[in-house]
């Protein structure tokens, strides 16, 4: 008895575990009508991260047309893995996308293979993989009846017919107003798309500019720690800035005024000044020799050349007797005084002046003659020869003062120091004859 109960047990147990067996293999046994053949198909996987119910033998359509089925479906980390056969004769690109769709409200589940909406490239093969970034799901009908309880149990639904009523109010009577505001809306929608690419590059500026405040914000802190103090001595002196700009303004209204005034004085004096400038003109080429003598009085221009890099010193030394200038008066022993013309004098200090050039022939005659120089002297004196080259070295030299010693020893100076000049050598003192005009 023992014996046959020991001999159901272990029949019971083998049933069970040839039943476990044909269980797990029945997806592999080849049922009759399917839709594809190992020999003329091909072969590809997709990954999902939710299948739903999908199992082994379930459909894979192209536009709800039946073109293979599901082999096997693996889990591969936190997502499936669908093993697909499709049929040789299916064409979609290599970048096709999968989708889990229902035939019906509560049909069977299936593989939905359709191209992407852009870009499509290749052509789907064996071996290909399908992403999970190109699969997807439709919502379940649980799903579905689940977010539309909770709406109708604790949703929004009055909230959704306040909002409505509202929506009545806000539009009675003011369609044409809302038809041209949408009308607005579009034209604005359409400008900004159109202008997309420059919104773009802007936000790129901005973000660069963020950037680099960002990188400057040391920078930019201590600039504004800086100016703390400083804005707090411009708060201080507000009452003075004010002043100020307030004296600013009274100034540029005396100043407006004193320019309208005196617009007329100051065309007159530049009138006045024309003649000034046209004889300064007219001066040309003159004008520059007489400066660069004053410039390098007492010595002539080419002293600069002397000694390059250097100095120079020159000493000049006369020896004047008095006795040779003064006659004697009471023994009769001196010559009497010469008097030169008037008129011929007059006329030669007129062309020495006249020639702008100590160097001339004609200021060469007059530093020959005592009485020349004198009356070259006085003629400088005068007001019409203000600035004429010559006089300027006259009235620079040495003894030329007033008083009748003064005049006759600049005469005689004059006459010494010209010929230095001209000669670039000392002259000797002058004799008797020469001053008078006689033989000794």
């Amino acid at each position: 008895m023992i014996r046959l109960l020991r001999t159901g047990v272990l029949l019971v147990v083998l049933a069970l575990v040839a039943g476990a067996c044909k269980f797990d293999g029945a997806y592999d046994l080849p049922l009759p009508g399917g839709p594809v053949s190992d020999d003329n198909s091909f072969q590809v996987t997709a990954e999902f991260q939710d299948i739903l119910n999908v199992v082994p033998k379930s459909p894979v359509m192209v536009d709800d047309v039946t073109v293979g089925e599901v082999t096997d479906v693996e889990r591969v980390g936190w997502h499936a893995e669908v093993t697909l056969r499709i049929k040789n004769d299916v064409d979609l690109p290599d970048n096709a996308v999968a989708e889990i769709r229902q035939v019906s409200l509560l049909g069977e589940k299936y593989v939905a293979l359709e191209a992407p909406a852009t870009g499509a490239t290749g052509k789907l093969s064996e071996g290909d993989n399908i992403d999970l970034s190109d699969t997807g799901r439709n919502p379940e009908v649980e799903e579905v009846l689940g977010a539309l309880s909770f709406l109708l149990s604790g949703g929004g639904v009055e909230q959704l017919g306040t909002i409505t009523h509202e929506l009545n109010a806000v539009m009675d009577g003011r369609t044409d107003r809302l038809r041209h505001l949408l009308g607005s809306l579009d034209d604005v929608v359409g400008t900004i798309d159109a202008q997309k690419d420059d919104i773009l590059d802007a936000m790129d500026a901005v973000d660069h500019l963020t950037a680099t405040l960002n990188g400057e914000k040391h920078t930019i802190t201590s600039a504004l720690d800086v100016m703390g103090p400083a804005v707090q001595v411009l708060a201080a002196q507000h009452d003075q800035l004010i002043a100020m700009l307030t004296s600013l303004d009274r100034l540029g209204a005396v100043g407006t005024r004193v320019i309208g005034r005196s617009k007329e004085d100051i065309l007159k004096s530049l009138d006045h000044l024309q003649p000034l400038l046209q004889r300064l003109y007219e001066a040309g080429d003159k004008l520059a020799p007489g400066l660069n003598l004053l410039v390098s009085f007492p010595f002539p221009k080419e002293a600069s050349e002397i000694v390059k890099g250097d100095y120079a010193n020159t000493s000049i030394r006369a020896d004047i007797n008095l006795e040779n200038i003064i006659p004697s008066g009471h023994d009769g022993g001196g010559l009497p005084p010469v008097i030169p013309d008037p008129a011929q004098t007059v006329d030669a200090v007129t062309r020495c002046l006249q020639s702008l050039d100590l160097q001339s022939k004609a200021c060469q005659k007059v530093l020959d003659s005592v009485d020349l120089v004198k009356k070259l002297q006085q003629q400088c004196k005068r007001k019409k020869y203000d600035g004429n080259p010559v006089c300027t070295i006259v009235e620079a030299l040495p003894g030329a003062g007033d008083g009748p010693l003064g005049g006759l020893l600049g005469g005689l100076t004059g006459g010494l120091l010209g010929r230095a000049l001209i000669d670039g050598t000392p002259s000797p003192a002058p004799s008797p004859a020469a001053l008078y005009g006689g033989t000794p």
